[in-house]
């Protein structure tokens, strides 16, 4: 009996070894992970293919509305699709082929995608010994991204056709679309030179070529910053395209290759270009805004959307009550409420305006700064404690000052000075809305950008604007009585916590012993505001102390703060073990082999430190 069940065990491994032998010799394919829910793919053949030919599959891709993939070379963030292929043995592909892709830009970050169907385009050559008549499986194992504004999903898939081996038939229509997508080559060598902060490259190309929003995707990675602003010109039959250079580890390329989108239908040509001259002269095409960001509109009323949220911040609330307070208890004509109200926005609009013309101009000079960048210079956060803390002791009545010094001056010029603090203070507490509009500011030509800076004014001066202009909000304001000194003593909280948290914020620019100074400094200010109030409680003139006061404080600020000024040390306890950025840092995580995030923060950044508490430092994100 012992006897027989070997005998049976050993027919049973006989027959499956046979089987595994009669099969042909496949690779083997990993395991696909995921569905296709947001981006789905199909393989598709073009025809049958003779012997020794080549013929074409496509890799047809279609994302559900509201998702994209991404071209070979994704831009700052994605993944372009990978594959393994399963072949009959001796058959052969080439490298895939893709159509011309679109632009994409969310929060600052340039990618390239597709949002609508497209088909990746790979050439399938059978060997000349190919037996007609054969019907031979082709798998994949297919790997890509599919994205939209607020989720990134990894797919894949496992997909198998089936070629025929004979005489060329018709073949499937599809593929005359999605060859006409291709970009067709440009048939001429382009040349390209790194100078200083930028990348040219000369591209020969007609000038009865017309041009319209053309785009420049190249094909190398860590050469050019993507979302930086493509300059085109024309010399002649030669367009220079001029690109700034990668921020960060920017490579010199032996060779470059890349697609030139036409227009805005997607036309686009393919090139290559190796070094050369290329002219720094020609004639500058029109710049135009890039179809991938947001129409102007919304945007100016993302950036107003913002300016209205920043007068509910801790900041800027008590300077506006305050404000509006003056009106009702001034009980002014409305020719003066008005004179107010414009004044007040015009001060507004003007300090946006100002912030946001030297945003642009550091950016232009090639200077790495955002919005409320003046909150990276230590001296600038002790000078806005002080202000902060002036305003709170006014607020809390141990002095007084028209708060702040001109808050609650029924005039115009106080009305305007009060609207350039109001801006000034409003930089460190950006809301939602303001994100994308300002980062849409940094990407536009120089007019567009300073409208989206002029509309965030607009909203921060919209509610004094309609208290001055329109009596029936004004009449709704409480009639002036007792309770605006008990509101008056509310406010100091707000702006206090300002002040606190601007004490915290010098710690982590300057160090721990330069904010302990500003912190020395705001006191010795408290004790000498408490003198002067001292001073106007006994009916006595206290203008010149306050001076001396306001004069030596900003001498501190600016002479004995600043030797205090170190490098602080930003290291916290991180659930993620996260590392302070660096060049070295991010170079050695890149050649691990293993996925690296990369996140940026601002401490000034209330929405960012949320956001890193709530969705960044947790296990699950671990």
């Amino acid at each position: 009996m012992r006897i027989y069940r070997h005998f049976v065990v050993m027919f049973a491994a006989l027959i499956l070894l046979a089987l595994v032998i009669g099969q042909p010799a496949h690779a083997e394919l990993p395991v696909a992970r995921a569905g296709m829910d947001r981006l789905r793919a199909e393989l598709v053949v073009e025809s049958a293919a003779a012997p020794g030919q080549t013929m074409l599959l496509a890799f047809r891709m279609t994302p559900v509305p509201g998702w994209h993939g991404y071209w070979q070379n994704p831009g700052d963030a994605g993944q372009g699709a990978t594959f393994t292929w399963d072949l009959p043995s001796g058959w052969r592909t080439a490298a895939p082929q893709y159509p011309t892709p679109e632009t994409y830009v969310l929060s600052g970050l340039m990618n390239h995608v597709y949002e609508r169907e497209y088909a990746i385009l790979v050439p399938l050559t059978v060997p000349a010994t190919a037996q007609v008549g054969a019907k031979l499986p082709v798998r994949i194992l297919a790997e890509w991204l599919a994205c939209s504004d607020r989720l990134c999903v990894p797919q894949d898939a496992i997909l198998t056709t089936m070629v025929t081996v004979g005489q060329a038939r018709a073949r499937d229509p599809r593929f005359d679309g999605w060859i006409a997508a291709l970009p067709a080559p440009l048939g001429s060598p382009a040349s390209f030179a790194v100078t200083g902060n930028d990348v040219r490259i000369g591209i020969p190309l007609p000038a009865a070529v017309a041009l319209e929003a053309p785009h420049f995707f190249l094909g190398e990675d860590r050469v050019v910053d993507y979302a930086g602003t493509q300059r085109f010109a024309r010399k002649g039959d030669l367009l220079v395209v001029t690109v700034p250079r990668a921020k960060f580890e920017p490579v010199n390329p032996a060779a470059l290759s890349g697609v030139l989108r036409l227009n805005r239908a997607g036309d686009g040509v393919s090139l290559s270009a190796t070094p050369g001259a290329v002219p720094t002269d020609g004639t500058p095409l029109v710049a135009e805004t890039d179809p991938a960001l947001p129409a102007l509109p919304l945007l100016l009323l993302a950036a107003l959307a913002g300016g209205l949220l920043l007068n509910v911040m801790p900041c800027v609330f008590p300077i506006l009550s305050l404000k509006a307070l003056s009106l009702a208890r001034a009980g002014g004509s409305e020719a003066q409420a008005r004179r107010e109200g414009l004044a007040y926005s015009a001060g507004v609009i003007l300090a946006c305006l100002a912030l946001g013309g030297l945003l642009l101009a550091l950016r232009a000079a090639g200077q790495e700064v955002g919005w409320a960048f003046q909150l990276q210079e230590p001296l600038v956060i002790a000078a806005l404690l002080l202000l902060a803390v002036a305003i709170t002791a006014n607020l809390l009545g141990v002095y007084e000052f028209a708060v702040p010094g001109f808050a609650g001056d029924s005039s115009p010029q106080g009305a305007f000075a009060t609207g350039l603090l109001a801006a000034f203070a409003a930089t460190p507490c950006t809301g939602p809305f303001m994100a994308a509009a300002m980062g849409a500011a940094l990407l536009l030509p120089t007019l567009p950008a300073l409208l989206l800076f002029a509309a965030l004014g607009l909203g921060l001066a919209l509610p004094f604007l309609a208290l001055a202009w329109i009596p029936g909000v004004r009449r709704r304001l409480p009639k002036p009585g007792a309770w605006m000194v008990a509101f008056r003593r509310w406010m100091a909280l707000p702006m206090g916590l300002t002040a606190l948290a601007l004490v915290w914020l010098a710690s982590r620019v300057g160090g721990d012993v330069f904010a302990i100074g500003t912190a020395i400094v705001s006191l010795l200010l408290v004790w000498g505001l408490w003198l002067v109030g001292t001073a106007q409680r006994k009916g006595r003139s206290a203008f010149g102390f306050a001076t001396g006061v306001l004069a030596t404080s900003l001498l501190v600020v600016t002479f004995g703060l600043r030797a205090l000024v170190e490098e602080p040390n930003n290291q916290t306890e991180s659930v993620l073990n996260a590392q302070p950025f660096s060049d070295a840092a991010l170079t050695a995580a890149r050649a691990s082999g293993k996925p690296v995030f990369l996140y940026f923060t601002a401490d000034w950044c209330v929405s960012c430190k949320v956001n890193e508490g709530v969705a960044i430092e947790r296990e699950a994100t671990r």
